[in-house]
């Protein structure tokens, strides 16, 4: 054969080579194992009444959460789990590499879209609040449960609102968590895959006790900040408005509307 015609081949060769390689090195691990995967998520006290709506009809149920895939943003709209004390325990594992959600039809998008782009692959459900097991660990390091955060955003005031979520789960023996980007139009986006870069997060934290219902939701923008929470408390009603989701409308309406309009910051002692 010519030389020509060899080097060229020799290269696509190698570059192709290259790529799997890198994948295997950073991706050992080919997907979740089935067994820690059913269709309906593991909640006890809150039940699949708490689920939001979705708007795009891509709901996703993992045995450690629910999620709602946005084909368009790259990412979910929402990720609704239950944080109970048992989901704190101080087990120290090995971190997991990101792999691709096989549960999202159209294809949770690459880790690879996050390489080099200056923003953090945020988790939505922190794997820190899933260390009662390995198995539940590794299921929150699927690419449909991360957003790109700025770095200091996601080490700094996200970081200090997740510590005090769990804080409110120890105290109030569980609560319910959901949380998400605000997607929109006109977002700039990262990678290949165009995955959309949130301006805003939101979440929203529910307990209850006794058959008595309280929430507090938080918007927060996706940059670093040094301002207490309790500035970033909202309504449920402004996350809805911001967001387009229905966020609780499988509750009895009385309990729907008066968890929604509320901004009750002394019902959760936050100062």
């Amino acid at each position: 054969m010519n030389r020509k015609f060899i080097y060229p081949l020799v290269i696509i060769i190698v570059t192709v080579a290259l790529y799997f390689a890198e994948d295997f090195i950073e991706n050992p691990y080919s997907e979740v194992d089935a067994t820690t995967i059913n269709t309906q998520s593991s909640s006890e006290e809150f039940g699949p009444n708490f689920l939001p709506a979705s708007t795009t009809g891509a709901v996703i149920y993992h045995e450690n959460y629910t999620l709602s895939y946005s084909e368009e943003h790259e990412q979910a709209e929402w990720v609704a789990y239950e944080l109970k004390q048992s989901d704190l325990v101080k087990n120290n594992f090995d971190r997991p590499y990101f792999v691709e959600d096989k549960k999202v039809k159209s294809k949770s998008a690459d880790w690879r879209n996050y390489k080099n782009s200056g923003y953090d692959r945020g988790h939505l459900v922190p794997a820190g609040d899933r260390r009662r097991s390995f198995d539940a660990y590794k299921e929150t390091f699927l690419t449909s449960n991360i957003s790109p955060q700025d770095r200091s955003f996601n080490a700094g005031i996200w970081n200090r609102l997740e510590q005090k979520t769990r804080y409110w789960a120890q105290k109030y023996d569980g609560v319910y968590v959901v949380t998400g980007g605000i997607l929109k139009e006109g977002l700039k986006s990262i990678g290949k895959e165009r995955v959309s870069v949130p301006e805003e997060f939101y979440k929203i934290i529910v307990d209850v006790t006794n058959g008595n219902y309280k929430a507090i939701a938080f918007v927060i923008s996706n940059k670093p900040s040094n301002k207490s929470l309790y500035k970033f408390a909202v309504s449920i009603d402004e996350v809805e408005n911001k967001t387009g989701i229905d966020f609780f409308p499988k509750l009895d309406d009385s309990i729907e509307n008066d968890l929604e309009q509320k901004i009750d910051i002394s019902a959760w002692r936050l100062q």
